[in-house]
């Protein structure tokens, strides 16, 4: 801790800004020798020299215009206005050390707090949010709020604790976690298989009706696929597009068409027979979905605990899966 001096100042109407570092420095000061009771004894605790103790304190008394100590060669003491001024810095001395422990707990002591979440709108429907109620339940003194949105996440401005992306991570500022991988399937009803079969290849696309999704951005969102070992992106003439990845899973197993959607939402469908998968010779590369944040240091424990928890759960979900393409191959097109 070094001598501090004013700063200057931030305009008539904000006087404060003129004095803080004097202040500061003379009341950190000011109750080290009161609590002391000596220059020099308030000076090694602080780790400053007696000299800028004696200083600081000259500084808050000929600010407040008042003199706060009797001294002596032998004695410091209080003067009745040191007594009064000492007085009413505690409170606020008490809020102090009250703020230091809270945060001290939050680190170190049970996790609480509240947390603020963003997630796309269809992994927080299906993954993040069924979840919520057993990490609540494990630590009830944590408040939950989850956001749903297609925009991606502006930590700062959106105060934002957590988030849950989706892709190809490519932002070095964030600490991002991978918890499962982003497989996409392309998919149809049964129904839709037997009047107008599946497609075996990218192209055989243009000949079937598809359904589209449109980002947050206000573009479609393309179809990946890999072929003969390199990426292909193609965008399907779609008879509906939506803005939501549910409702165009909604529109797959009406049987209104075929769309290529994240395994997440579409595994169990799967298994139990609902859709059927096609194209999986052509998958694309896995993406990822991935809990995000802002730092890995001083990680407050209600973040890391979530972090954990999520982590922990959502891989025991099994929402990774493989299309039944061998059923897919049986349904030939038939006559309309």
């Amino acid at each position: 801790m070094t001598d501090y001096s004013s700063r200057p100042s931030g305009g008539p109407d904000d006087p404060l800004a003129s004095s803080f570092a004097t202040s500061y420095a003379g009341v950190v000061s000011f109750l080290a020798v009161a609590n002391e009771g000596s220059f020099a004894r308030a000076g090694d605790r602080l780790g400053i020299g007696r000299s800028s103790v004696s200083r600081n304190v000259q500084k808050l008394e000929a600010q407040l215009d008042a003199r706060l100590f009797q001294r002596t060669t032998r004695s410091t003491s209080l003067t009745r206005e040191g007594e009064l001024f000492y007085e009413n810095c505690q409170p606020g001395l008490a809020r102090i050390a009250q703020a230091l422990e809270d945060m001290r707990e939050l680190r170190n002591g049970p996790p609480r707090g509240h947390l603020r979440i963003a997630s796309t709108p269809g992994f927080g429907r299906k993954v993040v949010a069924p979840l919520l109620r057993g990490f609540h339940a494990q630590y009830p003194d944590i408040s939950l709020e989850l956001l749903l949105g297609d925009r991606p996440t502006d930590f700062t401005s959106d105060r934002v604790d957590v988030s849950f992306r989706e892709g190809r991570m490519e932002d070095s500022g964030i600490v991002a976690r991978r918890l499962i991988p982003m497989q996409m399937i392309v998919c149809a009803s049964p129904a839709y298989a037997r009047v107008y079969g599946l497609p075996r290849h990218v192209a055989d696309l243009a000949g079937h009706r598809c359904i589209n999704l449109r980002t947050a951005t206000g573009r479609m969102k393309e179809w990946e696929f890999k072929v003969d070992g390199l990426s292909q992106r193609c965008q399907p003439i779609a008879l509906h597009t939506f803005n939501d990845p549910d409702l165009a899973l909604e529109a797959v197993l009406d049987g209104l068409g075929l769309a290529q959607l994240a395994a997440y939402q579409v595994c169990d469908l799967l298994r139990d027979q609902r859709l059927v998968g096609c194209l999986d010779q052509h998958a694309p590369d896995d993406g990822g979905h991935y809990l995000c944040y802002l730092s890995r240091k001083l990680l407050p424990a209600r973040i890391r605990v979530f972090v954990d928890y999520m982590t922990e759960h959502t891989r025991l979900l099994d929402l990774e899966c493989s299309t039944p393409l061998a059923m897919a191959q049986t349904h030939e097109r038939q006559p309309a």
